[in-house]
């Protein structure tokens, strides 16, 4: 009896059926998805109102890093468009050292904590926000008995926890602003 003239298992059916099934939804379920920076069905796009975000100033270090990076993220193009939003943000940061070497008492790795609160405003007057939230953020590092090495470790931490945080409150104005607009 040759292979291909061996009756298949009835789990092998249904591993097809299955297989078919979610090919066939996906699918269906295809033109339910829109990108979020692309043109909308509409034909408008948001990403002019991205690049027309103003950042307002951010006091302290993790401030500067955060501020630069949110500048980056909304508008990237270097253009300085007249601005329809300000977004305020402020930032608390939180130091700790979870690991301490029994033996010499000192720190072997850091964690650099860090919540963001933003608020997205219409440049024109006050109001309600139209945008806003919490995010939250936190990086591991290691730590030496070297303090040059510990201080710029520590600094490394802040400036990815910088990014993450920079790239939460795009995607979260961004998909506000979306939704306003539909």
């Amino acid at each position: 009896m040759l292979s291909s003239d061996q009756p298949v298992a009835p789990k092998a059916r249904k591993a097809v059926k299955a297989c078919g099934f979610a090919v066939l939804l996906s699918f269906g379920l295809s033109g339910c998805v829109e990108p979020l920076y692309g043109p909308k069905i509409g034909g408008v796009s948001i990403v002019p109102d991205m690049q027309a975000i103003k950042v307002e100033p951010i006091p302290d270090r993790i401030g500067h890093y955060l501020e630069n990076e949110l500048i980056f993220a909304l508008n990237g193009t270097g253009s300085s468009p007249t601005p329809k939003y300000r977004l305020v943000v402020t930032v608390r940061e939180r130091l700790s050292t979870p690991i301490v070497n029994t033996v010499t008492g000192e720190a072997q790795a850091g964690d650099v904590n860090i919540d963001a609160d933003y608020r997205l405003y219409p440049i024109a007057g006050g109001g309600e926000p139209i945008a806003s939230g919490n995010v939250t953020q936190f990086v591991v590092y290691d730590r030496s008995s070297q303090r040059l090495s510990n201080v710029r470790a520590a600094r490394d931490a802040e400036i990815r926890n910088a990014k993450v945080l920079a790239d939460q409150i795009r995607t979260r104005i961004a998909a506000a602003l979306a939704t306003r607009g539909s």
